[in-house]
């Protein structure tokens, strides 16, 4: 469906219009068009293409939708996939975003996302002195406010990986935060896989051979780009705390069942010293002194009992017990 589609012309929002009114919109002059569509339908994609006549392959990328981020050329349109990315309750779910830009317009096809581009539009309407640069610093705009959430992202699942280090060290259940590491990790894979390439799109668009719609603000895309690349390297040192963070617990887990083991083989030597002492002196030889002894069985316990505690005293003090 249609979300939003105005006219704009030297940074004022002329008037709105409805998809319908594309032939009559667009030929205002010094003008250009900013659409957007939110899941749009066959019909209103096909409407697009006639009207702008837009390239059948990126219609076909649009129309099917999980594309990987990518920028690509045809004539004087650029056509971009950039993916958006949600994150609640530990979940990132993932959208995407289509657009279409020239000198004359930009459209915008949202799928599979209910993130909200309503401030974008404001932001770029309360700039009038920017948004007459045109479809281009329109197309910056939207870029930033991606890049923004990526950002925001990367933020929270850092912030998880300090809760999951402190927590390392506090709770003993090893499956458990295991499970956490592995989850976090899946997120900042999605993350990643959406944020390097639009990092090599996106410095496509300043310096050397810039495209004539985004040439007159290379220097805001160059600003984005770097945004961008900030945030890939917060999410490369990311993924090593996650890597570190899993080793360290695997390690811990590693260090209590090493406790565990001394204990049960500290145990285990004093029983076998128990064991064997109880076994020399039930073997009932007739000729066995301790069997006439009026102090034999007495003194058979309390040796046992000697031995066990004097192997007691010493594994305690080698920190075994």
């Amino acid at each position: 469906m249609l979300v939003n589609g105005a006219v704009y012309a030297a940074g004022q929002r002329l008037k709105a219009i409805e998809l319908d009114q594309l032939p009559v919109a667009s030929s205002e002059a010094e003008a250009f068009l900013w659409i957007a569509l939110k899941d749009p339908q066959p019909d209103e994609i096909e409407k697009l293409q006639a009207h702008f006549a837009l390239h059948p392959l990126a219609i076909e990328d649009a129309q099917n939708g999980h594309q990987r981020p990518k920028l690509e050329e045809y004539g004087s349109t650029l056509f971009s996939v950039i993916q958006l990315l949600h994150y609640n309750a530990g979940e990132i779910s993932v959208g995407e975003i289509d657009i279409f830009v020239n000198q004359q317009f930009i459209l915008s096809l949202r799928s599979r996302s209910e993130q909200d581009f309503l401030g974008v539009r404001r932001r770029c309407e309360d700039e009038p002195h920017l948004l007459k640069l045109g479809p281009g610093y329109v197309f910056y705009a939207i870029l930033d406010h991606v890049v923004d959430q990526y950002f925001e992202i990367t933020q929270a699942l850092q912030d998880e990986l300090e809760s999951i280090e402190t927590s390392i060290f506090q709770e003993k259940n090893a499956r458990a935060q295991i499970g956490r590491l592995f989850q976090l990790k899946q997120q900042s894979t999605i993350l990643r896989h959406a944020a390097l390439p639009l990092l090599e799109f996106i410095g496509k668009l300043h310096g050397g051979r810039v495209p004539p719609v985004c040439y007159s603000v290379q220097e805001y895309f160059r600003d984005v780009h770097d945004h961008l690349a900030r945030t890939v390297m917060n999410l490369e040192s990311l993924r090593d705390g996650i890597t570190t963070a899993t080793q360290m617990n695997l390690s811990l887990v590693t260090i209590d069942e090493t406790e565990v083991t001394k204990r049960l083989a500290a145990w285990a030597a004093i029983f076998a010293a128990s064991t064997a002492l109880a076994g020399i002196w039930g073997m009932n030889f007739e000729h066995m002194p301790e069997l006439s002894w009026t102090y034999g069985y007495p003194g058979a316990l309390a040796t046992i009992g000697l031995v066990s505690g004097l192997l007691y005293r010493r594994f305690k003090k080698a920190g075994w017990l």
